[in-house]
């Protein structure tokens, strides 16, 4: 009426179908994954390397600026500064 050997084996063949699915499932979500991880990285790099760019453009803007007219630069810095430790200051 029940065959222990019988229901063994089929338990057995069913462990071993259930391991080679989550090994597959496994592997295409790692893999998946990974190609997410690849695709988001490069998009980083992308726009870092656009930032700095536009960093280093700004800052050939900037040094042009100063250098055109040094004296309003020193003034305008040296304001900002007395601006900042007396907001420093109070808190």
């Amino acid at each position: 009426m029940f065959d222990s050997d019988k229901m063994s084996d089929e338990l057995r063949a069913l462990k071993v179908d259930v391991t080679r699915l989550l090994s597959t499932a496994g592997e295409e979500i790692y893999d998946s994954s990974k190609d997410r991880a690849e695709a988001l990285a490069d998009q980083i790099r992308a726009a870092l390397t656009e930032l700095g760019e536009t960093v280093d453009e700004e800052q050939e803007q900037l040094q042009g600026l100063i250098a055109d007219r040094p004296i309003t630069s020193l003034a305008s810095v040296f304001a900002l500064g007395v601006v900042v430790g007396f907001m420093l200051r109070r808190h």
